[in-house]
């Protein structure tokens, strides 16, 4: 299969480097940071980071396959100070960057998910702003283009309390993305540009994460262990919900593996959780290489197989 990337060396793996992210560290020196939500296959991105060589340059994806397409075409720009992150951009901002580090935030015509029962997955919420602000520099500015008017006004209501002073207008378009082209394909020729100029700073400090705590028990019995309920809602603040999902069990190793889904707010995660002898007891924590952003929600995962694997008779 031929490769759709050139180098991954623009490919920060954020689960495995320590957060908030170092990104004068990552780059190698201090340069005003630019973030693009959504990049797409990467046209936009790769054509800022060529103009504004002492700037650097965060992209933020859910795909895989853009990130691919992004890859190759910053390659072929040759362009050093871009770096891509697959990731949810509520998560990158919560957890990824200190406050304050941001200079500018572009979003090329995001999804408006336009039936109102979808509007919980809308980007630039009121809560997403004032995250947003939060990292933004004094001067900061956020920049949103969408060929959707419905949605340009839900952003707008969204805009009083959030810290940002709003200034919106139609233009023409000049961004050559891969959805411009799509609208204008269409026959679409106006389209809404909407910036966000930071007026006041609201304080969201970086997520904290923990140190998830491995569990013992004395004894185990594979045969016997009665896993928590398809699927429990605990009492947490925030709410945390933990499926178990599937169960392996290696009589060789002596080792039993425990695929678990964990969803918190803003953050699901899917990975599995090890019950290993060592010596006399057997030790329960997430397994090695499974890459877990270490939450309240995987400590409570771990705990609930900790209380089914304590409570055999």
């Amino acid at each position: 299969m031929k490769a759709r990337y050139l180098s991954f060396k623009p490919f920060l793996p954020w689960r495995n480097v320590e957060r908030p992210i170092d990104w004068p560290g990552q780059f190698g020196c201090q340069a005003p940071l630019e973030v693009e939500i959504g990049f797409g296959n990467g046209e936009f991105l790769a054509r800022r980071a060529q103009q504004r060589p002492e700037r650097h340059f965060i992209g933020i994806e859910l795909e895989w396959a853009s990130v691919q397409r992004a890859l190759r075409r910053i390659a072929k720009s040759q362009v050093p100070n871009v770096r891509l992150l697959l990731v949810d951009a509520h998560l990158a901002l919560q957890r990824l960057f200190e406050p304050l580090a941001l200079q500018r935030v572009y979003s090329l015509f995001p999804c408006p998910w336009p039936k109102e029962r979808h509007a919980k997955h809308r980007l630039f919420s009121h809560a997403f702003l004032t995250l947003l602000n939060s990292r933004l520099q004094p001067d900061g500015e956020v920049l949103v283009v969408t060929d959707h008017e419905p949605y340009l006004r839900w952003v707008l209501e969204q805009i009083p309390g959030s810290g940002f002073a709003g200034d919106w207008r139609v233009i023409a378009p000049h961004f050559r993305t891969k959805y411009e082209r799509k609208w204008v394909a269409g026959g679409q020729q106006d389209f809404y540009e909407l910036r966000l100029q930071k007026a006041a700073h609201h304080e969201v400090p970086p997520t904290k994460e923990i140190n998830v705590q491995a569990r013992r028990v004395g004894r185990f019995d594979p045969q016997n262990l009665d896993l928590p309920p398809a699927a429990k809602l605990c009492s947490d603040h925030p709410p945390v919900t933990v499926r178990c999902r599937d169960f392996l069990y290696d009589p060789e190793r002596r080792k039993a593996m425990v695929a678990v889904l964990v969803v918190e707010v803003d953050l699901t995660q899917d990975f599995w959780i090890e019950i290993a002898c060592r010596d006399d007891h057997w030790t329960i924590r997430p397994a090695r290489g499974c890459g877990v952003v270490p939450t309240v929600g995987v400590q409570r995962a771990v705990d609930l197989i900790w209380e089914a694997a304590a409570g055999q008779t």
